[in-house]
């Protein structure tokens, strides 16, 4: 009996032990359906995870989610009442009627199995670019359908599809309470600056970051009372707008690379996030039926 007992303590052992090197993701991409528990986002975007997730309707009044096989069309119920209100604006714009939403999180969030870093508490919005005019697109053409980049020279410039609705959808998106943060490319930044012949104040919100030109991602705060949520430093004070100048800048002129110091470690490649290091509310959330 005894002999049986460490027998099965051992194999524990070495059960939860291989649990621990496994990557996160594993778990996460294979969860088909929101946890039983109530809503709550735990640790921050880039390492966490969401329980009590709501999937946005396929087809939506005002709204489609595109790219239904990847099954990340879930989101923390304030997620989904943000893309409510946003789609009632932008269905508002001429040529627009309402939006096509890419990647939120996935079904419990976590770790994706491709793509993202982010996108892990279902408080991350991919929205695409292209004038959402058809709202009655079939699965098939929305998983073959492509957003419309909006960028010129690499970047520092938007091109002949960006238009004032793109201004007026983002700026709505920025004025939003809810609103953290929203990442476009650095030409469309500019543009807003430029344009905006109002209070530029909401454009503190909007960052230039890499890509984002077939989409833009909008990022949510944590709800309140979400204790477990941790929240991105806010932006710097003012609108941005020159350090936005600063980016374009640097794509038409870029700097010279920095010498690599020989003395230097080699940088280590970047590992996988496994259970352990999410918080440990993640595996109750795996757990639920």
């Amino acid at each position: 009996m005894f002999r049986q007992m460490i027998g099965a303590l051992f194999a524990l052992c070495l059960a939860t032990s291989a649990q621990a090197e496994t990557a996160a993701k594993q778990y996460f991409g294979k969860a088909t359906g929101g946890s039983r528990q109530n809503a709550a986002p735990y640790g921050s975007y880039a390492k966490g995870c969401l329980a009590g997730g709501v999937q946005l309707p396929e087809t939506g009044p005002r709204w489609q989610a595109m790219r239904l096989s990847r099954n990340r069309n879930w989101g923390h119920p304030e997620t989904i009442k943000f893309i409510e209100r946003l789609s009632k604006k932008a269905a508002a714009q001429p040529g627009w009627n309402g939006l096509y939403i890419g990647d939120i999180s996935q079904p419990r969030g976590g770790p994706m199995l491709s793509g993202h870093r982010s996108h892990q508490i279902g408080l991350d919005i991919d929205i695409w670019m292209r004038p959402a005019t058809d709202l009655k697109l079939s699965r098939r053409t929305r998983e073959n359908i492509s957003s419309i980049s909006m960028r010129r020279n690499e970047g520092a410039f938007v091109n002949g599809n960006w238009t004032r609705a793109h201004h007026e959808i983002l700026k709505a998106a920025a004025k939003d309470k809810a609103v953290a943060r929203i990442f476009v490319f650095p030409g469309a930044k500019v543009q807003m600056c430029k344009d905006e012949k109002g209070n530029k104040a909401y454009l503190r919100k909007i960052r230039p970051w890499w890509g984002h030109h077939y989409h833009f991602h909008v990022r949510l705060a944590c709800p309140r009372g979400a204790k477990g949520c941790v929240d991105q430093a806010p932006p710097p004070k003012g609108d941005g707008c020159a350090e936005a100048q600063q980016w374009v800048d640097n794509i038409l002129n870029p700097p010279p690379p920095k010498p690599r110091d020989p003395n230097a470690p080699a940088p280590k490649p970047r590992r996988e996030l496994t259970l352990a290091d999410l918080p440990k509310q993640c595996t109750s959330v795996l757990r639920s039926r």
